[in-house]
């Protein structure tokens, strides 16, 4: 763990770094750099400066209402604001009403993070991570359709339709390459594979093991969604593969305790992710809304809720640790 600081720009680069489990200033920096650069090819800078809002708008937010300050420090409360900050303007036309949004939405996703880590992590162990970043960004998505004066510019609501399954194919070495850094890049909502390569660095730079794990999520994802038979389109913009990098990180390095069963276990999780985003992509396509981290927030849940009744520990029976638990429950 870094050393605790009271410095601001600190706490939000720091927070930044978190989107990826990392508590590290400069891969805070470099990842910013990744998000200028990805705007500056597009000509598109909006991305950029709602992340910069965000992460400030969160942070500020999180030590206004005197949240705690290991966590403050670490860049905990900074991470979903920064997502939110960066999604919002993915997804919504420039207008005045926007940066209201994400000034709000930003600030409630600092609320929400404290909210689920008083629930979900102090009674069940389970880490909130990208969960309130869905959970405001869904909301606020959903909500535009409702105001005049915001404009949603992707995924509008439709039934979700099959591709030509013919269509499928191996894209060419270079095009794999790329394929397996925007699967990377796609966490922080960045088409560019130049991006993924910054990104990944920073990652390395503050945890080798990490970098790591987020190049084999990368790599399973783009090898599984293509042998499957994904939406080639959908694959090549790294869709199918951000999700499953965090899944990778999380369940291989960042909450359990590294091991070969882990990775086994990690790697399984990691599969999971590909499924479950072919699976939300379509059941959320009525709503008109994108399923950002979702497949990996909730194979997270699921896989790192057990952990334990994972060994290595003196093993009992599930049947009887689960009647104990639930008589100790019933007396307390």
């Amino acid at each position: 763990m870094a050393e605790p600081t009271s410095n601001f720009l600190i706490q939000s680069l720091r927070g930044t770094s978190q989107v990826f489990f990392m508590e590290n200033a400069i891969t805070g920096v470099l990842f910013f750099i990744a998000m200028a650069y990805a705007s500056y090819a597009s000509g598109m800078w909006l991305t950029t400066i709602g992340a910069a809002l965000g992460v400030i708008v969160a942070t500020l937010t999180a030590r206004l209402l005197d949240f705690d300050a290991p966590s403050v420090s670490s860049g905990l409360f900074g991470f979903n604001g920064i997502l939110v900050g960066a999604a919002l303007p993915t997804f919504l036309a420039a207008s005045p009403q926007l940066w209201v949004y994400i000034v709000v939405g930003s600030a409630t996703s600092t609320i929400v993070t404290a909210a689920f880590s008083a629930t979900l992590t102090h009674k069940w162990d389970i880490p909130g991570s990208t969960g309130p970043f869905v959970l405001t960004a869904w909301l606020l998505v959903a909500a535009a359709y409702s105001f005049g004066g915001l404009q949603v510019t992707g995924h509008p609501p439709s039934f979700a339709s099959d591709y030509v399954q013919d269509a499928a194919s191996v894209p060419p070495p270079l095009e794999l390459v790329e394929i397996f850094f925007r699967n990377i890049g796609q966490v922080y909502l960045l088409g560019s594979w130049i991006s993924g390569v910054i990104i990944l660095a920073g990652i390395f730079i503050a945890s080798i093991p990490a970098g790591i794990a987020a190049a084999a999520g990368s790599l399973i994802a783009m090898v599984v969604s293509i042998a499957m038979g994904a939406d080639p389109v959908t694959v090549r913009q790294g869709l199918y593969g951000f999700s499953p990098v965090l899944t990778a990180m999380a369940v291989g390095v960042i909450f359990l305790k590294p091991s070969l069963m882990v990775s086994i276990y990690a790697l399984l999780a990691t599969v999971m992710t590909v499924f479950v985003q072919g699976a939300l992509d379509v059941i959320i396509a009525p709503a008109g809304i994108p399923s950002f981290t979702a497949p990996y927030v909730l194979i997270m849940y699921l896989f790192i809720s057990p952990k334990r009744l994972i060994g290595p520990h003196p093993h009992t029976p599930v049947s009887n640790h689960i009647i104990h638990s639930h008589g100790t429950d019933k007396a307390g």
